[in-house]
């Protein structure tokens, strides 16, 4: 009868422990409820698309676009066009303003005081539970500590320095330079350029940064694959939530932890090297760690400072690199579809380079009208479109009060397209950025702006004109017909179809 009547009301007692469990969640869930409408209540005077839920805002227009294979950032023009140059977006509790206001990016990029936003940047440091980007140069939110990062970076991609950088542009470009003779003596009639320029601009920063030899163009690498894996995972932990498809989790874990992993090897192997006193390579490595050695007593845990400049030069140039892949690509296809351009600006790189094999930096100022044509491409394709911050005090933007605690969305791809600041958008015109041509008021910001803007942009570009002045030198390419023009979003913009062509040897006139 006892050991009955213990049963009973044990029984009992984890009935009622259920049951309060599910009031408790209950309340927390009404509770989050009421915050949300609190939420809207606070920020609902401020222009923008209708809801598609209560709870989860617009989520859904942005999960529909993705799954459909569109842009995200189309979705945004679309809204700046429809509801000015300041609108509201909802995700959950979440508040974004999308800015298109010069006046506004230009006090929001250019000072120091508005931090990076803190859910998108907090969810770099891991994929899925694996560490990616941990705290580095990109994830610190805070500008003291993102400053003692830069000030380590800084030396490394001083102008001194990326002038002592050309003869490894010139090299590694003429190493595709090779690949395409190749090519162009099979009278190959379809070839990816987006591949291609993915493995000259990773060979440069491999050998730029770690004084190492990939040589994709004839040799095969697992590290172009492990990148794009990280940038398509990136994309859906921070937009999408995709934790249902566990092979493509343990993907991008693995993806992870091989670019660490080898990077850590290559930092263990240099500072052992510098610490025995052997000659080491003049590269970006060995800059990075005498000036962090020289920092040391600013920095309590040196293991993970070093962890952290891996992150940046592998992973975040793993970025760069793909970015300025894409740019290549971009360029490529609106030369492809603008002869007119082309021969332009072949008729430059012959004026300017003529046959010599070796650029110098001193020529790369003369390419005025190639610099314009980069410009031009990144202005309708910018490869890394946008960025945020967390706005925690309250402003005034475009005459419209915003309480503080929302984050910002600022967007080159959207501004690029907009005809209130390029007449005729859409357009793929160079003389936009002619030295004589109005300058582009805080609307044009492929890079970023300000403090915080890309560390790696002058070298992307002088890598850039590298690679097209050589390509333009030596060879005609014409676009395959019927392949596709659109642009894919992974985190960075590319295209779509690679940008297949045919190439052949360029016939100069005597």
């Amino acid at each position: 009868m006892f050991y009955h009547c213990l049963h009973i009301m044990l029984r009992w007692t984890a009935a009622h422990v259920l049951t309060f469990l599910f009031f408790l969640l209950f309340v927390a869930f009404l509770v989050y409820c009421l915050y949300i409408k609190y939420r809207h209540i606070k920020y609902d005077h401020i222009p923008g698309p209708p809801r598609d839920s209560f709870l989860l805002g617009h989520s859904p227009s942005f999960l529909k676009v993705m799954r459909n294979g569109g842009i995200v950032q189309d979705k945004l023009l679309e809204w700046s066009e429809t509801y000015g140059p300041v609108y509201r977006i909802n995700i959950f509790h979440f508040v974004l303003i999308g800015v298109t206001c010069p006046d506004t990016t230009k006090e929001i990029l250019m000072s120091p005081k508005y931090p990076k936003d803190n859910f998108v940047y907090k969810r770099l440091f891991n994929l899925f539970g694996q560490r990616f980007l941990g705290k580095g140069l990109v994830t610190a939110q805070e500008h003291e500590q993102w400053f003692k990062q830069r000030r380590i970076m800084d030396p490394a991609f001083s102008s001194l320095y990326l002038r002592g950088l050309m003869g490894t542009f010139n090299e590694r470009a003429e190493k595709l330079m090779e690949k395409l003779t190749e090519e162009a003596d099979k009278k190959t009639e379809e070839l990816s350029m987006l591949q291609l320029f993915n493995g000259v601009t990773l060979d440069v920063i491999a050998k730029v940064a770690f004084d190492v030899d990939l040589d994709l163009q004839k040799e095969t690498s697992p590290f172009p694959k492990a990148i794009e894996t990280c940038l398509k995972g990136m994309v859906y932990y921070i937009r999408d939530g995709l934790f249902s498809n566990r092979p493509f989790i343990n993907e991008v874990r693995e993806a992870c932890r091989l670019l660490r992993a080898t990077g850590a090897q290559w930092i263990h192997d240099r500072k052992t090297a510098i610490q025995n006193g052997d000659d080491v390579p003049k590269d970006i490595l060995t800059q990075i760690i005498k000036t962090a050695g020289q920092a040391s007593h600013r920095i309590c845990d040196k293991f993970l400072l070093m962890f952290s400049i891996f992150n940046n030069l592998t992973l975040c140039n793993g970025l760069g690199q793909e970015t300025t892949a894409n740019q290549l690509a971009f360029c490529v296809m609106e030369l492809g579809r603008h002869p007119e351009i082309m021969e332009k600006v072949k008729k430059e790189v012959d004026d300017v380079i003529g046959m010599k094999m070796d650029i110098r930096y001193e020529d790369l100022g003369q390419l005025t009208y190639l610099s314009q044509v980069l410009k031009e491409t990144l202005r309708l394709y910018s490869t890394v479109p946008g960025t945020s911050r967390d706005i925690l005090e309250d402003m005034v933007i475009d005459g419209i009060r915003i309480p503080g605690g929302f984050t910002c969305m600022l967007s080159s791809y959207v501004a690029g397209r907009m005809e209130k600041f390029f007449k005729d958008p859409l357009i793929f015109d160079p003389d936009r950025f002619h030295p004589d041509a109005p300058k582009p008021y805080y609307c044009y910001y492929p890079f970023a702006l300000g403090p915080r803007s890309c560390l790696g942009q002058n070298f992307a570009q002088m890598e850039a004109k590298v690679v097209m002045a050589k390509l333009l030198q030596r060879f005609d390419f014409t676009l395959v017909p019927g392949q596709s023009f659109d642009i894919l979003d992974t985190a960075t913009l590319r295209p779509k179809g690679g940008v297949l062509c045919s190439i052949r040897h360029r016939k100069h006139s005597q």
